[in-house]
């Protein structure tokens, strides 16, 4: 409203500055005016008018306030009253200005994710966590972040100068899929309506190139109009001042395009219309607009392209999340301190999980879907998804945002890469050369840039470029992919290819190859019920069920040193493998076979502690555990408030104790537990309380030890009150 309030002021201030005569002149013209879809105002109504203002209030409300403005702008042209023009012009164009920030505003304030509910949308401002982003030189490209020399930028130094004092006219953000370049774009058009960014630009231009790639001809007016909020455009007025913009090419990749010298010849006119490549080339090249700035955000596979007709020395990479930003990610995307502290503790302590929240799509991943655990739970002492359906969930994600004109097959182009990450997983190989990637039918550029970067070679080498996974994570879950899918008739045999066999997988692990471990939990993971039947809803691909009794005969040997011996379990990684199942029966299955715990020296995280008590749940022969200088990870870094908790505050007491989960887990119904042994483990007064109540819920407990005597006056009395209790059967404890 103020801005139309502002431009009528002026149109009123013009019409009162013509003369008597020039007045009357502008009202015969307006009664020729003839308006398609408004009113024309009557003859006799004009000649009623005799002040200024009147006649601004027919016009408003018979043409609108933009046709209104219009007319009268091309009213007083045709009387040569060009100042009088033109002030109107500059009071309509500053107007729109504030229209189009008000437009951008509500365009990208709030976005949709994924999983979110119908009507339900996320705010940029509240979800944007730093990213690390570092420039590079076109010799950089497929650098690991550890080789980066250059410097690395914020959006708010996206455009300043360079260590050469010179800011590039087009600047290219690259990214892999996930790594944030959609969310980059709508941080830098918010930072703009808000002026803390680009305030060197009246217009910033967002063209989503995923729509734009049915287009046949267009003109760089046209890419413009895309962008504005109405018809009525002063678009002359927009490019007639090039340095006052920024094109944002966003999703550049899905565009398909060479970018090669188009037949046609570059168009230097704004408004003439030519084929998409023509016209994109003519900005990038700079033979239209060349004052106007572009900023292009690509996936890695449409660089090859750019290079070739840019001539910018360096573009920005998106390496994804510092460790302090996955934590900051965590707190802004749950919101509540409690419930952000809890799931980012508990992914910290899985290294698998935490190494690949590096990507940001995978921290969404795992926030999203332990997010809708604590939903449920309020805890997560359990967690019903699996590391390796937390990645599948993620690869699923990464399949769908594929180009949709692509006409590859990705289920046997994902048993082709699983070939290839298991190979190099055996021959501890992490870079593949060109020809390899070529041998294996893996040069299918639309899929391969979805899980592997692509490296430059140095001038001189005649290798090629190469290729690594985007994680090293990544790699061994596809390794472990390898052993799990059914085999295809197009990718069984071949020589020099490696054997799907299982059995040398597992005993290589158990023998030396203890680098294999991540490997071989996936496997675990990938073999249950639950994550076949998921692998063949979101990823098309089918998991085959037969090495499941190859893995659970492994299990219950690993740990036999002389038939017939009551057995314990005394590797950690063993009930990861269980938990990873996450498979009740399964579990069942192997521990029936063991009866007890015997651990030394570890330090348990949360992570730890969530599949240590998933097993000992389903482990009815356990008699006894014994722990030696272990450690238990707090499940609570610093204390909250009380009346912050969602639980009574004696609860919380308990989930401040680093055994609580554990005591939890040997109380469930149906546990014997006979004998438990905490030897040097750091018990604090929070644990006395937790094993208090483990001695007057479980009888069947009849020895315990604390061997460190750590437990001070306070400690021993908490423990003393589950020794009155009559339930409590204890018969030793030191």
């Amino acid at each position: 409203m103020a801005g139309k309030e502002s431009t009528f002021t002026v149109l009123l201030g013009a019409l009162e500055a013509l003369t008597l005569e020039a007045f009357q002149e502008f009202k015969t013209k307006l009664w020729h005016v003839d308006i398609k879809g408004g009113w024309n105002i009557h003859g006799d109504e004009l000649e009623k008018v005799t002040h200024p203002s009147t006649l601004i209030s027919y016009m408003g409300d018979s043409y609108g306030e933009d046709a209104a403005t219009d007319i009268a702008i091309e009213l007083l042209e045709e009387m040569n009253q060009k100042d009088l023009a033109e002030k109107i012009l500059d009071e309509k164009v500053k107007g729109y200005k504030q229209k189009y920030r008000e437009h951008v505003a509500r365009e990208f304030l709030q976005y949709k994710e994924v999983n979110s509910c119908l009507g339900e949308n996320v705010s940029v401002s509240d979800r944007y966590t730093t990213l690390t982003i570092a420039r590079k030189s076109w010799s950089q490209h497929g650098d690991e972040p550890g080789d980066i020399s250059s410097d690395t930028v914020t959006t708010q130094t996206l455009f300043e100068p360079s260590e050469d004092g010179q800011v590039p006219r087009v600047m290219v953000l690259v990214g892999a899929t996930g790594m944030g370049k959609t969310m980059t774009v709508r941080k830098v058009m918010m930072e703009w309506v808000e002026g803390a960014l680009c305030t060197q630009f009246d217009y910033v231009f967002c063209v989503d190139c995923e729509g734009l790639s049915f287009s046949k001809e267009v003109s760089v007016v046209d890419l413009i109009s895309k962008c504005c909020p109405q018809q009525q455009t002063p678009a002359g007025r927009i490019w007639g001042n090039p340095e006052k913009i920024l094109f944002i090419f966003d999703s550049f990749e899905a565009l398909g395009l060479p970018l090669a010298q188009p037949k046609d010849e570059l168009s230097t006119d704004p408004t003439e219309a030519k084929p998409l490549e023509t016209t994109l080339l003519s900005l990038l090249k700079g033979t239209v607009l060349p004052e106007s700035s572009v900023l292009i955000a690509t996936r890695p596979a449409a660089l090859q392209s750019l290079t070739q007709c840019l001539e910018c020395e360096c573009y920005v990479e998106i390496l994804g999340f510092s460790p302090a930003a996955r934590e900051e990610y965590f707190h802004r995307f749950f919101g509540s301190d409690n419930k952000a502290h809890m799931a980012f503790r508990f992914t910290r302590g899985n290294e698998v999980l935490y190494s690949l929240c590096i990507i940001p799509v995978m921290s969404w991943t795992v926030c999203t879907i332990l997010k809708q655990e604590l939903y449920e739970r309020n805890q997560l002492p359990e967690c019903s998804k699996s590391t390796t359906q937390m990645i599948m969930f993620y690869i699923s994600w990464l399949l769908k945002r594929r180009g949709s004109s692509t006409w590859q097959n990705p289920q046997q182009f994902l048993h082709k890469l699983c070939s290839l990450a298991a190979d190099g997983i055996w021959k501890h190989k992490v870079l593949f050369e060109e020809k390899e990637i070529e041998d294996r039918g893996l040069n299918q550029p639309e899929l391969l840039s979805l899980f592997l970067s692509e490296k430059r070679l140095k001038k001189g080498t005649d290798h090629g470029n190469v290729y690594s996974f985007s994680h090293l994570h990544l790699q061994e879950f596809f390794a472990a992919m390898f052993y799990a899918l059914e085999d295809q008739e197009e990718t069984v045999g071949g020589s020099g290819r490696l054997a799907k066999d299982v059995n040398t997988l597992l005993e290589s692990y158990h023998s030396s190859r203890t680098d294999l471990n991540v490997t071989v939990r996936l496997l675990f993971g990938l073999l249950s019920p639950k994550s076949a039947e998921y692998a063949d809803e979101g990823i098309g691909c089918r998991i085959s069920l037969r090495p499941r009794e190859d893995l659970l005969r492994w299990l219950q040997t690993r740990h036999l040193s002389h038939p017939g011996e009551a057995m314990s379990v005394e590797e950690l990684d063993t009930f990861h493998f269980l938990s990873e199942t996450n498979e009740e029966s399964f579990a069942r299955s192997v521990l029936g076979s063991f009866t007890g715990i015997a651990l030394r020296d570890a330090k348990l995280t949360l992570y730890d502690q969530v599949a240590l008590c998933f097993c000992i749940k389903q482990w009815a022969g356990l008699l006894s555990i014994t722990l030696r200088s272990c450690s238990f990870h707090q499940l609570h870094g610093r204390q909250e408030p009380a009346t912050e908790l969602p639980r009574e505050s004696r609860q919380h007491e308990e989930l401040r104790s680093p055994l609580y989960p554990l005591c939890q887990a040997l109380g469930h119904p149906g546990s014997s537990l006979q004998s438990l042994r905490l030897q040097w483990c750091g018990l604090t007064q929070g644990d006395s309380k937790a094993l208090g109540t483990l001695l007057a819920t479980l009888p069947s407990l009849t020895h315990l030890e604390l061997g460190d005597g750590a437990l001070d006056d306070d400690g021993v009395r908490m423990l003393c009150t589950g020794l009155r209790q009559p339930s409590c059967q204890l018969h030793v404890l030191r």
